[in-house]
């Protein structure tokens, strides 16, 4: 029996811990430090740092970390003892604010884009009080930023955190502007719902593609994936289910809100999705629910599997990012509220977020640029790569009505005066959800449903963060400077919704329709990782980014350049386990057949000459031509991957590997998956989709 409350954070040191291990008046600047991002003096942080110690230590700590997120996504630690001193047989455990605050992990290794040589090692990390420490494994976890020597950004969370400072800088001076002073801070939230598939440990293990990619590269359709739909919202196996319990509970300790969790649509797909918390600390949980998600599953002879498309014909997964602004007193900036100025803000914020996805829809969709994510982005599992708004048809039709002067629910005309005239009522559920739609608003929020499953939500949220934070810059630039504010607030959101309604799309985004009409709308469509990336690297982003301190150009450029590297390399392994699983597995595994079918025919015929073979004779020479077929195949990817190894030039380098690499890649699959069909299952050396899909 779980005991949530009491487990519950058990193993953070929040504001309970905080509470009962530090004397109150440190204990309210350090508060103050987190909630109000006030510098932390270095006498307190020697207070704050021999406090967690001693509380870690009871922990079972031995060790402290400074964990960060390197540019690759993933998360880095170097553990260190709380060893400081040796004497007499007897050791000395210290912590200092100094080391509390910075340390000094080896720069080098860590990909950079350029931003750093080799041979330019010091890196530095620095605590970020605003995420708490947390103890895992018999280690004190501290979330901290990474730099390099001379001060590069080498990591994810620093352009977060300066993007949630830009925000909120930004959406005071609106607040203010709606007489709204008592509000010290705005904060972007995040719920990330986060999808993965479960198979059998020993199953993973005897496929080089799943153990080497993520996915798998070979697998033909199995005669049951999930066209019956029954898996979705099903009762949990039972093997699953001590999973998710064991999870839970793991989570829990840590202070991660886990909440929900289901089966979701294909076979050996399910989700977890924690409660909303602010961006910062949600994107801390996110990377932890991976890790542990993947150490529980080992526990259960399991495997997690988070690629983005591990299993063709079946759904892949994402990672729905729910993002919102909500204030230090509770209000959530994106619901209409019961006063004509609460309801012209709140059309404002909306305002805000139309404009800056329709001029940054290039940022949005490089945000979640992957190889991986390529695999899942516009299939019907999936939103398309053309970015668009879904509004739901009332909170449409009212923007319309804006627009055009007339009052909504009819064709009378009136001016409508934005700080005059309330909205009309807005219910939250007004509408049924569009799971088509890449960014739909829901009711106070708005779900940016392109993640992949695998991708850190940094990246997305630096970028909502920042596009949104200019529009409310240059939005305040005009009404704190203007003579009439309700006059030049109505003009300005009338015309920001006449200039930006492209971007709005309430229909079905998979339709051919709609990709035809997004041409018309000149609205991007970017449709693989190869397209997306260099838009990072467009004049008006690195403007953008370089006005607002989130990124130098060099940052940028070097980020531009990472991507396309591991687009690169991605997909360069891929081909390589491709060719390698072909040539020493399924030509090996063909040719066995090949044989044994023939010394059947042989058998048969020294039995009795007289005997057909008719069906020996048809399966050898249809396998024998595919065999055949794939093995030239195989030599033409492997003159392919020469020829790009070749390529200096990095976004031509992307481009041969989107056309010609990838297509020769998928005449491979196509060859084997038809062998698979028609091999005996007792020869064919790795276990099938059925095999791995229903194998729990």
């Amino acid at each position: 029996m779980i005991n949530v409350p009491e487990i519950f954070g058990s193993m953070v040191f929040n504001e309970h811990a905080m509470r009962a291990h530090l004397p109150k008046d440190i204990y309210m600047q350090l508060k103050e430090t987190i909630t109000e991002g006030k510098p932390l003096d270095i006498n307190i942080s020697n207070i704050v740092a021999n406090a967690m110690k001693d509380w870690a230590i009871k922990k079972g700590a031995t060790h402290y970390t400074h964990w960060f997120q390197p540019m690759i996504g993933l998360t880095a630690e170097k553990h260190d003892s709380f060893i400081s001193n040796y004497k007499g047989g007897k050791v000395i455990m210290e912590f200092s604010g100094k080391e509390l605050i910075k340390g000094e992990p080896d720069a080098s290794s860590f990909p950079s884009g350029g931003l750093r040589a080799t041979f330019e090692a010091r890196g530095y990390t620095a605590w970020d009080p605003t995420s708490y420490a947390f103890v895992k494994n018999n280690t004190l976890y501290i979330p901290t930023i990474f730099c390099s020597y001379s001060g590069e950004v080498l990591d994810k969370k620093t352009p977060l955190l300066k993007s949630i400072e830009l925000i909120n800088t930004h959406s005071l001076r609106i607040l203010k502007l709606f007489g709204n002073y008592n509000i010290k801070r705005v904060m972007p939230t995040l719920g990330a719902e986060q999808k993965y598939f479960l198979v059998d440990k020993n199953m993973f293990n005897k496929r080089q593609d799943l153990v080497s990619c993520g996915r798998t590269l070979f697998g033909a359709k199995p005669p049951k994936g999930q066209d019956l739909e029954d898996h979705y919202f099903g009762a949990l196996r039972p093997k699953v289910s001590k999973f998710m319990k064991d999870l839970d509970k793991e989570l829990w300790k840590l202070g991660i809100p886990a909440k929900t969790k289901h089966n979701e649509v294909a076979p050996a797909q399910y989700e977890i999705a924690p409660l909303f918390t602010t961006s910062n600390i949600a994107i801390d949980h996110n990377q932890l629910i991976m890790e542990i998600m993947k150490n529980v599953a080992e526990r259960h002879n399991l495997s997690c599997i988070l690629h983005e498309k591990p299993f063709a014909g079946v759904n892949g997964s994402g990672k729905h990012n729910n993002w919102s602004l909500i204030t230090n007193t509770g209000i959530n900036l994106f619901e209409p509220g019961n006063s004509p100025y609460e309801n012209a803000q709140f059309l404002l914020f909306l305002c805000a977020v139309i404009k800056g996805v329709d001029e940054y829809q290039d940022l949005l969709r490089a945000s979640v640029a992957s190889a991986g994510n390529d695999h899942r982005l516009g299939s019907n599992e999936a939103p398309p790569a053309i970015i668009s708004i879904f509004l739901g048809d009332e909170l449409t039709d009212i923007l319309n009505a804006i627009e055009n002067g007339v009052k909504y629910g009819n064709k009378e005309v009136m001016k409508i005066k934005i700080g005059v005239h309330t909205l009309p009522e807005f219910q939250k559920d007004n509408t049924d959800r569009n799971r088509t739609s890449p960014f739909a608003f829901t009711g106070n929020k708005f779900e940016f449903r392109m993640v992949g499953s695998s991708l850190s939500p940094a990246c997305p949220n630096i970028m909502l963060n920042t596009i949104v934070a200019e529009e409310l810059c240059k939005f305040a630039d005009i009404l704190e400077n203007c003579d009439n504010f309700n006059d030049t607030l109505n003009k300005l959101i009338v015309k920001t919704i006449k200039d930006h309604k492209r971007i709005i799309f309430n229909g079905n985004s998979y339709s051919d329709e709609w990709t035809k009409e997004a041409k018309k709308r000149r609205l991007h469509n970017l449709e693989t990782s190869a397209d997306a990336i260099p838009q990072l690297i467009a004049e008006k982003n690195i403007h953008l980014f370089t006005k607002h301190n989130i990124y130098t150009k060099s940052e940028i450029m070097s980020r531009h350049n990472m991507l396309l590297q591991n687009y690169c390399r991605v997909i360069s392994i891929e081909a390589k386990v491709m060719l390698e699983m072909t040539k020493k597995q399924i030509i090996p595994a063909v040719l066995k057949y090949i044989k044994e079918i023939s010394e059947t025919a042989l058998t048969k015929k020294s039995l009795n000459s007289n005997l057909e073979c008719y069906v020996e004779e048809d399966i050898v020479n249809n396998l024998s031509s595919l065999n055949f077929e794939l093995y030239n195949e195989v030599k033409k990817l492997e003159d392919s991957l020469n020829e790009a190894h070749e390529l200096i030039d990095l976004p031509a380098r992307s481009i041969f590997y989107r056309d010609s690499i990838i297509s020769k890649m998928n005449k491979i699959r196509k060859i084997s998956d038809t062998l698979e069909k028609n091999t005996s299952k007792e020869v064919w050396p790795f276990p099938s989709y059925s095999d791995i899909l229903f194998s729990i």
